[in-house]
C-alpha cells in the first residue's frame, strides 16, 4: 500500500478473547475490500503475562526463544522469565553499531507497506548454534516474518523445535507447525468475519 491507496478508518472492532481475557481489536483496512484487526499487546501488562503464561504451559523443551521487532518483545521476554532462561534473542529490523557479523534476510510483512530486513547479530547467533530454538510472534498471518526467521535461524545451524504465537489470521490457523492460543478471522470490507 502506499501512501495513495489510504483507505478511510471506521470506528469498528472485534471482540476478542484470548488467555482469558477479552479485548477490543480495532479493525484496520488493506484495501477497500480487506481489514485486519490490530492485535497489540504493548503496554498491556495482564494481556502480555496472560498470554506469556498460556503459551508457556504448550512450549517444547528448548534452549533459547527468538522473536522479531517489535511486536513480540514483550511477549518473548515474559515467556523467557516464566522460564528461567538466562536471555532470549532478538532479531532487529535493521543492523545497529553495536552488532558485528550481522546476518540478514528480508521480509515482506502484512502490516508494513515495504520490504523489511531482520538481523541477527554474530554474537547472538554464535550463542545459538546447535541448540534447540524455539521462535515467537505475537500474531502470524501470511507466515512470511516467521519464513524470515526460519532463513535466519537456517544460517546459524540451529535446530527449530518450534513455532508459537498467541494468534494465528486466516489461513495460518490452518498450519500444522505452530502452537497458537487462538484463531484471529480476517475481515471484509464492512467489517464482517471472512470464514
Amino acid at each position: 500500500m502506499n501512501e495513495q491507496e489510504v483507505f478511510p478508518v471506521q470506528d469498528m472492532y472485534y471482540e476478542m478473547n484470548v488467555a482469558g481475557l477479552t479485548r477490543q481489536l480495532p479493525l484496520c483496512p488493506l484495501s477497500d475490500k480487506l481489514m485486519i484487526g490490530a492485535f497489540v499487546i504493548f503496554g498491556d501488562m495482564e494481556l502480555t503475562t496472560a498470554c506469556a503464561k498460556a503459551l508457556v504451559e504448550r512450549c517444547p523443551e528448548h534452549d533459547v526463544l527468538i522473536t522479531a521487532e517489535s511486536k513480540g518483545i514483550p511477549l518473548v521476554c515474559e515467556m523467557s522469565r516464566m522460564l528461567g532462561n538466562e536471555r532470549y534473542v532478538l532479531a532487529r529490523k535493521a543492523p545497529k553499531l553495536y552488532m558485528r557479523d550481522v546476518l540478514t534476510v528480508e521480509v515482506n510483512s502484512i502490516t508494513t507497506d515495504h520490504r523489511q530486513t531482520l538481523c541477527l547479530d554474530g554474537k547472538d547467533a554464535e550463542y545459538m548454534k546447535g541448540k534447540r530454538v524455539v521462535i515467537v510472534d505475537d500474531v502470524i498471518s501470511t507466515g512470511e516474518s516467521l519464513h524470515a526467521l526460519e532463513k535466519l535461524l537456517e544460517q546459524v545451524g540451529c535446530d527449530i523445535v518450534g513455532r508459537m504465537a498467541i494468534l494465528a489470521e486466516g489461513e495460518a490457523a490452518d498450519r500444522k507447525d505452530l502452537i497458537f492460543l487462538e484463531k484471529l478471522p480476517l475481515f471484509n470490507g464492512e467489517g464482517k468475519p471472512i470464514d
